[in-house]
């Protein structure tokens, strides 16, 4: 494997700032004798002399002089004092040797690091840093050592690097990449071709060394003991020298250099692949879907080279949608054989029956055919032409067919209007309900109220007069008792 100490571009967050001095102003008292957090200088971000900023993690460091970025002081305890530092190189690489991070004045007595591989769009615990896991993370405390080949890619708490030592000697916090490689190659690493079998197979497991940022959350400071001295707070703080990280650009075995280029990493590929991870076929080299170099077989691996049409492939285009061809003998061609990504065609070049191109889309996209989505009611059949259109049923409209045409309703379906109240198309009298049906007054009927009863059903014709005649015979009478009854009085 080769290495790199890699660039990055690294900022620190603090969670808290002086309320009196101010951002970046702390004052330290005392001369530093044993005690090793304390120094004689007042520190000043507004002076060069006396300030810590976060780019002297990074710096050079000549004559054994060091230079390091400090926080503020805990000077609002028992508020906590946070702050994240953050690497970021917009590339992902792969990590080789351990990660080291070194401490002026004491090491975090909680702190944990994280892994992005989306640069910085989400987060995921990397590992965990305490005197007490179980209290500060409710993980029992475990060292990479004792991990098998199982479980060489767990997240896991050490108390290694937090517990107090009492000694100044003892400043650095690791990540230990070496111990984690060493459960497949050995203490010595001397089996690599072991490390490198597990690293194709083991599923996770070259993902678990691949990152494009890291973040160190420092959670509580160093303490120098076993309680805070809440009477003298300035001299709880971070204060981080040196940052180390080795590893390499991740070009997916396609690449033997990476270079610094308008202000990034960036992979000079080979293979006929291209991007900024080396991670797809160039154009006119997408005979077969791109695939990342392998270290097998051993010794020397394969490189999976992207092929160019007419090359020893087979002469056939796929377009990347397949890797595969077939000789038909009684046609004298060369076909792609299991298209993927709803392609189909000799060349993978159509899409599949429910599916349209998209057109902007290359024909070597993943995402080149776009599902038709028509409706299963409103539509003819689960197929569309080449922009997307369904083919509809009567009355319906739209790409999908999921929309009426006017004059139609829609219920489970796109159904013709049978009447228009702006047209008054009932008659007789008759009033629109929801352009579905006539609502018809007494003695018409029909769809439109076009009807009348009486024409329908001479019975029902005859038999009326009568019952309206009853009707009058018993107001009538009514009416007679009533007037008998005021007679009376």
């Amino acid at each position: 494997m080769g290495v790199l100490r890699l660039p990055a571009q690294g900022h620190a967050d603090e969670g808290l700032r002086d309320r009196e001095g101010g951002p970046g102003r702390n004052h330290l008292w005392g001369p530093s004798g044993e005690n090793p957090y304390l120094c004689s200088d007042e520190c000043d971000a507004s002076n060069p002399d006396l300030a810590h900023p976060p780019k002297l993690m990074f710096d050079s460091e000549d004559e054994g002089l060091a230079t390091y970025w400090q926080s503020v002081t805990w000077r609002r305890y028992p508020e906590p004092l946070l702050a994240n530092i953050t690497l970021s190189w917009n590339k992902s690489i792969e990590l080789t040797d351990d990660i080291v991070i070194t401490f002026e004045y004491g090491r975090p007595t909680i702190m944990m690091l994280e892994k992005s591989l989306d640069n910085g769009r989400t987060w995921h615990p990397y590992q965990y840093y305490a005197d007490d896991c179980m209290e500060a993370f409710s993980m029992p405390a475990r060292r990479v050592r004792d991990l098998s080949t199982t479980s060489a890619n767990r997240v896991l708490c050490t108390e290694e690097y937090s517990r107090w030592a009492g000694s100044k000697k003892e400043k650095t916090v690791r990540f230990e990449v070496r111990d984690r490689f060493a459960i497949f190659a050995g203490p010595d690493l001397k089996n690599m071709d072991n490390l490198y079998t597990r690293l194709e197979s083991a599923k996770g497991l070259k993902d678990f060394f691949t990152v494009t940022d890291l973040r160190m959350r420092l959670l509580r400071p160093a303490l120098g003991g076993t309680y805070v001295q809440r009477e003298n707070l300035y001299k709880y703080f971070y204060a981080v020298s040196n940052i180390e990280v080795t590893g390499r650009c991740k070009c997916n075995l396609h690449a033997n250099l990476c270079t610094f280029k308008e202000g990034s990493l960036q992979c000079e590929c080979e293979h006929n692949t291209t991007g900024q991870d080396c991670g797809k076929c160039k154009k006119n080299f997408r005979s077969r879907s791109w695939r990342a170099g392998s270290y097998l077989p051993l010794p020397n691996g394969s490189p999976n080279a992207c092929a160019a049409a007419g090359s020893a492939f087979g002469n056939c285009e796929c377009y990347g949608h397949s890797n595969r061809c077939s000789y038909i003998d009684f046609l004298n061609v060369v076909t792609c054989v299991s298209c993927k990504h709803n392609t189909r065609g000799q060349h993978c070049q159509h899409c599949r029956l429910g599916f349209y191109r998209n057109s902007s889309a290359e024909l070597d996209d993943e995402n080149v055919c776009i599902e038709c989505n028509c409706n299963q009611i409103g539509s003819m059949h689960d197929r569309c032409n080449e922009t997307g259109y369904c083919e509809c049923r009567e009355g319906a409209t739209g790409p999908k067919c999921d929309d009426c045409l006017p004059n139609y309703y829609w219920r489970q379906g796109c159904f013709p209007n049978v009447c228009d109240d702006e047209l008054l198309l009932c008659q007789n009298g008759g009033t629109c309900y929801q352009n579905q049906r006539c609502i018809c007054p007494v003695g018409f009927k029909g769809v439109l109220c076009q009807q009348s009863r009486c024409e329908a059903d001479k019975k029902d014709c005859d038999r009326a007069p009568a019952a309206r005649a009853s009707l009058a015979t018993v107001a009538l009478g009514a009416l007679a008792l009533q007037l008998r009854g005021w007679a009376g009085l």
